[in-house]
């Protein structure tokens, strides 16, 4: 991905990114190699991530990009894997919640095993992970989590109620987590993108129609990128966001 800015403070950082093997997650994880740092990622979709892992290795050496098949949504798994993260690049400093389904439910007919299923994917992880690498992110003088919500979230887009709560749930963990994290110098803020142009999307949901709908609906008339959300991640997990914390930050164009 292209970058036009380069951040000295993340040279060396050790990142870890849940759901890092396609979409945005994707380039979060190229973003950060790029700038130095030492990324672990998880994702359910081991070939997939073990393919980005070995095209990254490539490029910038078996040391900076380490890939972890996992299931996010079982606590135990997810500790493991940042023990493993741990021991292999040190304490981790960065945290990225970015795994999720954006899986669609009649909100009619919506389950209670499909409610608590969407539950755990798209909010549990964020607050077991963070719990996790607090006390590692506390050793080292601080850190950044940043969570992944939606416009969703604000938006309430149908026949996703449950994908809807969980999103909003995530803004009010950052709230709490920023408070709670504060006093050791660890800054949490969360991302709201907007209809971000990924392939999942374009083979599920994004057709020339709904992408027409989404044009008359934003100020920016261009599509939003995995990188456009990357770029933002960057600069909140650097130094130069050093006093921003608790904060939402809407990507979405301009969506009036």
């Amino acid at each position: 991905m292209m970058q036009s800015t380069r951040y000295p403070s993340l040279d060396g950082k050790v990142v870890f990114i849940t759901g890092g093997a396609t979409g945005i997650g994707e380039a979060l994880v190229e973003a950060f190699v790029e700038q130095g740092c030492c990324v672990s990622f998880i994702d359910l979709q081991a070939e997939v991530g073990k393919r980005l892992c070995a095209r990254l290795t490539e490029r910038f050496g078996e040391a900076r990009v380490h890939f972890y098949p996992g299931d996010v949504t079982k606590s135990d798994d997810l500790r493991e894997v940042l023990a493993l993260t741990k021991a292999r690049c040190g304490d981790v400093q960065i945290l990225i919640n970015n795994v999720a389904n954006d899986q669609r439910f009649d909100t009619r007919t919506l389950s209670a095993e499909s409610w608590y299923r969407s539950l755990a994917v798209n909010l549990d992880p964020a607050f077991f992970a963070s719990q996790a690498v607090y006390p590692m992110m506390a050793r080292s003088g601080g850190g950044a989590v940043i969570n992944f919500s939606s416009i969703n979230a604000i938006c309430g887009s149908s026949n996703m109620a449950s994908y809807n709560a969980a999103k909003a749930g995530l803004i009010g963990l950052t709230k709490s987590l920023a408070r709670d994290f504060g006093g050791d110098n660890i800054r949490v803020n969360t991302i709201l993108p907007g209809w971000v142009v990924t392939e999942r999307q374009l083979n599920k949901w994004l057709t020339p129609e709904a992408e027409q709908e989404w044009m008359n609906r934003v100020c920016l008339k261009e599509r939003i990128l995995p990188s456009d959300v990357a770029n933002m991640a960057l600069f909140l997990a650097s130094d130069d966001a050093r006093m921003i914390t608790g904060q939402k930050f809407v990507i979405d164009g301009g969506r009036l």
